[in-house]
């Protein structure tokens, strides 16, 4: 027993530095941080482990002993070869073609399959470890949940150290020094040798992981089809891993004037998880005759001033560049992503001609939003990155949250403009229009919030043959500025698409489109009917906020239908892959949860009295438990600035703060008025935090890194503390009433979990923050619900299993 909690911990740590480490990994071969996907693939590993106890839980007490250092063994060592498994072609699935047919899709559950063993086996060791020392769950639950938190904050550290490939095998070896501590006395041979052949194992992949393998239709790997290109850098951090590639024929010149006649030079190009960045500026692109001048981009520069420019998410330097080649006396550039800066500043410091070693050039390693509710300052000119893709995305990034594109971000903007200042934003112009229409949307929408009557007198927007920029202005657009754009567009043969007083016949003087409504359903974004506009159309082009920050989230499952018989069935996919994706995961998981979880519990008919209570209590508990856990992951990214960043302060900080509520609540006597109590403290917590945690964060976004991330730990434990009483509390509850039922409660918890992570995430693109919030609130009533018409009764009037 005294070796127990440092087991547990150290299984613990594991478990959640795997589950971050599966994030990074699945956003460099594939194309988000997957986290409620991990998350459910993790639960569902762990509340299967419950079921098969639930079913062999009499096997299991004779073997314990033994069976929790083997399980925690096995655990290790599938850590350590997972990685390298579904890596392989005839395993490796690509999110492209899960929608073409079977194979893909089966090769997606395959993978589901084989992730989900480390947990189960590691699920499995914790699940003896409580049931089999229920009188010292709160030590045990504490060591569990304690270790799970310091997971979380080290898998950031290590991130830091350790390529991506490399930790998953560094934590199966911490995972076997863990089984190493329980193996009873006197060793048998036959654990000896699966920890050291486990140890073996996990050295070898250590020392020589396999290469992680992009997905084909990943920026990076078209870019590396290119003649003679060549990955010339490579830097790795808990941002992402950066690599720098070089080729003759890549060439950066979005939206392109057809009336250029230079030469478009050869540039590096910077990749992050295998996603394009930003193209590292050539020297020639910091004078006047340089490319980016010559695209719309350049549309704020034709303004009144433009000496005080602010470049927001500044990626490899593009908009600097254009910046410089403007004569703009002061540049600050905002980029949080420190491993790219540093690359520019020290690998390519030549080829850029120092461009962040010019005077006037601020760098503001920092998040965007962070910075301009930090910095009073106000800027002549505040660039956006542009929006999109060229081609398209295939709205790979549907569920991920763009908190630079929400009507909030536009406001903080708006409000660091100087009286006369403009504020850019630049996107793709994508079929069927969804990108442009969203940014005119969320610019509109924030200039109706400030008291502005006729948006259309502040807004001027040109494009090319492929993208847009709208320049919104703080003042009115004066006549002269007008004249000065029409000059701009005559000159490198734009075309106007929105501009004061402007004149249908010059909207496609150079550049004709075949669907001529784009400029009608402009027209009606600047109009007063514009929200008649959003509920029709086929796409969800209304505004992005703060409580919904998804902005490239365009779906809508009604025009699914419509757009099928348009587009055609095998079409449809590709235009809104990622969401898509979220339902597939939904559907898997929730097959997932009942074959491994419920169905098994549902076949054994031995537990006695009380079944309902205990799916009611324990399965409320996982849902309200997951859909706080999710929902303060997403609102964290804001606050902290970077999905791991978040998901490692919102898991850690959960778990160690239930894990102190779970050693304090040892100390509790166990009766249904306690549950009752505990329960219903908790729901009315979580409905607070909906009201005040928005204005907090917002309130404290601008103070340094460390003190957000000490008033995150502090913000995520107030509740999160309570949150750790009803588990052990109901487990103690059941070995007083029902002892057979605590593997059980086990499995439901987990099988609650599992659907609920995902389910989360889906809420929150659909409906907001808020909601989801309110709906943990809805599940810690239902158990206080339970306990209220039941209780102890629930099992018999003598308040023991029958």
């Amino acid at each position: 027993m005294k070796r127990l909690p440092l087991s547990v911990a150290l299984l613990s740590i594991s478990l959640i530095a795997f589950q971050l480490s599966l994030m990074q990994v699945l956003s460099i071969v594939q194309w988000h941080h997957f986290a409620s996907m991990i998350i459910s693939v993790a639960l569902l590993g762990m509340g299967a482990s419950g079921a098969f106890l639930a079913v062999r839980q009499d096997a299991l007490r004779r073997h314990g002993s033994w069976l929790t250092p083997l399980s925690i063994a096995f655990s290790g060592i599938s850590m350590a070869v997972v990685i390298p498994i579904i890596q392989t072609e005839i395993i490796r699935f690509d999110s492209f073609l899960i929608f073409l047919g079977g194979r893909d899709l089966l090769k997606l559950l395959t993978t589901y399959c084989i992730l989900l063993i480390p947990f189960f086996f590691g699920g499995l060791a914790l699940g003896i470890a409580f049931t089999h020392n229920v009188r010292q769950i709160g030590l045990v639950y504490f060591a569990n949940l304690l270790g799970s938190g310091a997971g979380a904050l080290s898998a950031v550290a290590l991130m830091s150290y350790f390529a991506p490939s490399r930790l998953p095998p560094l934590l199966a070896i911490l995972t076997l020094l863990g089984a190493a501590l329980l193996l009873p006395r006197p060793f048998r041979k036959t654990d000896l040798t699966i920890v050291a052949s486990g140890l073996i194992i996990a050295v070898y992949v250590f020392l020589a992981p396999d290469p992680l393998v992009p997905s084909q239709f990943k920026s990076l790997s078209r870019a590396m089809d290119l003649p003679d290109a060549r990955v010339t850098a490579r830097r790795f951090s808990p941002l992402g891993l950066v690599e720098v590639v070089k080729s003759s024929a890549l060439r950066f010149a979005p939206g392109l004037s057809v009336r250029y006649r230079g030469g478009i030079p050869a540039t590096a190009a910077v990749y992050s998880n295998g996603d394009w960045f930003g193209a590292v500026p050539d020297s020639t692109f910091l004078t006047p005759a340089g490319v980016l001048n010559f695209t719309p981009a350049n549309l704020p520069y034709r303004f009144s001033t433009s000496s005080n420019v602010l470049v927001l998410e500044a990626n490899s330097g593009e908009n600097v560049a254009l910046a410089v080649a403007n004569g703009a006396a002061a540049i600050h550039a905002v980029e949080l992503h420190s491993n790219v800066t540093t690359l520019i500043r020290e690998d390519f410091a030549c080829a850029t001609d120092s461009l962040y070693f010019r005077p006037g050039v601020v760098i503001h390693e920092i998040d965007p939003r962070s910075f301009l509710e930090s910095d009073t300052a106000t800027f002549d000119v505040i660039v956006l990155p542009m929006v999109g893709t060229f081609g398209g995305t295939s709205g790979l990034t549907a569920i991920h949250e763009q908190y630079l594109y929400t009507a909030e971000a536009f406001e903080s903007a708006w409000n660091h403009l100087s009286p006369d200042g403009v504020l850019s934003i630049s996107s793709w112009i994508d079929y069927p229009y969804r990108n442009p229409l969203k940014a005119f949307a969320t610019v509109v929408e924030m200039l109706t919030k400030n008291g502005i009557k006729n948006p259309a007198d502040h807004i001027a927007a040109v494009r090319s043959w492929a993208s847009v920029t709208i320049a919104v202005k703080r003042s009115p657009i004066l006549p002269r500025e007008v004249r000065a754009v029409r000059e701009f567009c005559a000159e490198l043969l734009f075309d106007p698409l929105s501009l004061p007083g402007i004149r249908n016949d010059e909207r496609a003087r150079h550049h004709r489109m075949m669907d001529t409504s784009f400029f009608a359903l402009v027209d009606g974004i600047l109009g007063v009917h514009r929200n008649a506009l959003y509920s029709e159309y086929d796409f969800h082009i209304a505004p992005a906020s703060d409580d919904q920050p998804y902005f490239s989230q365009f779906l809508r499952l009604k025009s699914v239908p419509r757009l099928r018989e348009i587009f055609g069935d095998r079409t449809v996919p590709f235009l809104e892959l990622g969401y898509l994706l979220l339902l597939v995961a939904l559907v898997q998981v929730s097959a997932g949860a009942f074959a491994l979880i419920i169905l098994p519990l549902l076949l054994t008919r031995d537990q006695g009295k009380g079944r309902w209570w205990t799916l009611v209590y324990f399965g409320s508990l996982g849902c309200g438990f997951m859909f706080l856990e999710i929902v303060l992951i997403q609102r964290f990214i804001l606050y902290l600035g970077h999905p791991v960043y978040a998901a490692a302060a919102v898991i850690g900080g959960m778990l160690v703060f239930s894990g102190l509520g779970s050693l304090m609540s040892s100390r509790v006597a166990v009766a249904p008025r306690t549950l009752r109590a505990v329960t219903f403290v908790i729901a009315l917590f979580i409905l607070a935090y909906a009201g005040i945690l928005t204005p907090l964060l917002r309130a404290t976004i601008s103070l340094p890194f460390p003190l957000k991330i000490a008033l995150s730990a502090l913000l995520v434990g107030a509740p999160s503390f309570f949150m750790g009483f009803p588990f052990p509390l109901g487990l103690r509850f059941l070995s007083e009433h029902a002892e057979r039922q605590t593997p059980w409660a086990w499995a439901v918890n987990g099988g609650a979990s599992v659907i609920s992570a995902v389910l989360a995430a889906l809420l929150a693109v659909e409906a907001g923050f808020y909601l989801v919030t309110a709906c943990a609130a809805v599940f810690y009533g239902m158990a206080t619900s339970a306990t209220v018409l039941q209780g102890g009764k629930a099992f018999g009037p003598a308040g023991r299993a029958a």
